[in-house]
């Protein structure tokens, strides 16, 4: 074992998978605070309140009820019927509880659908700008990432938008409402659009609602909801961003045959399902009282005004994000490119956002800031941007 060594190699389908570029912010930040330089942290997209108590006690009760062996890999049944009749209520999804499986997170639940339903060579139509693993989850399956231009879509119709992109290896549409990173949530009738070119063109949908408790005007639809839908759908969710539980690693996906099928078996392969007591922690999440989203969304949006006010106020061009705790102004008045900006406004002001680029193409130009912080730090952020702008 001396002269092969060198030979060895990764398998070719992670040689499209990077790592985020995110990481590269959140180095430099860590640099400069090693140095005693202060930073205003704005590039982050954890919610800011911690876990509920009632849901931290549901696991430490868990523990102390010896509720630590194995469950069912797809999820133990309290915590699955529960999810059922929430899907039923708040989704308006047909689903029954055998087609509901419990995750690891929200990034489990995606790479499980991706992976279902992607086969190689796979065109994946997916709006832009887009989460940043996205593209590696759809590169992951060899599938090839096409990207559709949101706000185009929200222009020209997202029908006639899809249409335009379809080719003849056009398999699945990844859609994510409320979208991260730019905070739109996309209308009923933008669905009902989605949705007919979906059932036209035969596509199957993976739909990414992490951010679904989080909306401040327009409702949240599901589009596993609506008519013809559902037998098409992937529905992916979290409990990381509604309940703040995002280090809990705690998601669920529901879809029906054949794809539930593919999901368990994935669950079953990979992990062998959730940590027992962290079910029962979500169980008392998704049973206990709405108060705690209720008050979470409210003050989000006193969070959100707060910023997108400030950065109104230094000539940014933006409107208030409709849904999730992201705002994206458009900083081409600024003349760079969004990474450089960033590191500028890092640098001059110690602000920390992400450029817009990182999230696709159509991106670029643009900054994400995350409100999800305190009102104090969203006031100081403002006032030390106004000083080097």
């Amino acid at each position: 074992m001396t002269a092969q060594t060198s030979s060895f190699a990764l398998a070719d389908r992670l040689s499209a998978v990077g790592f985020s570029e995110i990481v590269k912010v959140r180095n430099k930040i860590l640099g400069m605070r090693e140095r005693g330089e202060s930073v205003l942290q704005f590039e982050g997209g954890e919610p800011f309140p911690n876990t509920p108590d009632h849901i931290k006690d549901a696991c430490i009760r868990a523990l102390a009820e010896n509720k630590t062996r194995y469950a069912p890999s797809s999820g133990i049944s309290p915590l699955v019927e529960a999810l059922t009749e929430k899907l039923n209520r708040e989704n308006g999804i047909p689903a029954d509880t055998s087609d509901v499986v419990v995750v690891n997170g929200g990034m489990q639940g995606l790479f499980g659908a991706f992976q279902s339903v992607v086969n190689a060579g796979d065109d994946v139509l997916m709006f832009s700008p887009y989460w940043t693993p996205i593209r590696d989850l759809i590169c992951l399956t060899r599938g090839t990432p096409v990207r559709i231009d949101t706000a185009q879509a929200r222009r020209e119709g997202f029908r006639r938008t899809i249409e335009a992109s379809l080719t003849e290896r056009s398999r699945v549409l990844y859609v994510n409402t409320p979208q991260n990173p730019t905070g739109i949530v996309l209308t009923r009738d933008e669905l009902e659009q989605t949705a007919a070119a979906a059932r036209e063109y035969n596509l199957v949908v993976i739909s990414d609602e992490a951010y679904e408790h989080i909306v401040y005007e327009e409702p949240h639809v599901s589009i596993a909801s609506l008519e013809g839908m559902y037998e098409r759908t992937i529905s992916c969710y979290t409990f990381s961003k509604s309940y703040a539980m995002t280090g809990w690693r705690l998601g669920y996906v529901v879809a029906p045959e054949p794809f539930a099928t593919g999901l368990r078996k994935l669950t079953l392969t990979s992990t062998n399902g959730v940590s027992t007591p962290t079910q029962w922690a979500g169980l008392a999440a998704i049973t206990g009282p709405v108060d705690f989203t209720n008050w979470c969304r409210d003050e989000y949006r006193i969070r959100r005004d707060l910023l997108v006010s400030g950065l109104q106020s230094l000539g940014f061009d933006l409107e208030a994000p409709a849904g999730a705790f992201y705002a994206f102004p458009d900083a081409r008045s600024l003349g760079a490119d969004s990474w450089e900006i960033a590191n500028r406004l890092l640098d001059r002001a110690g602000v920390a956002c992400l450029p817009g680029v990182i999230f696709g193409p159509e991106g670029e130009g643009h900054l994400r800031f995350s409100y999800s912080t305190s009102p104090e730090t969203i006031e100081r952020g403002i006032e030390a941007l106004r000083k080097v702008l």
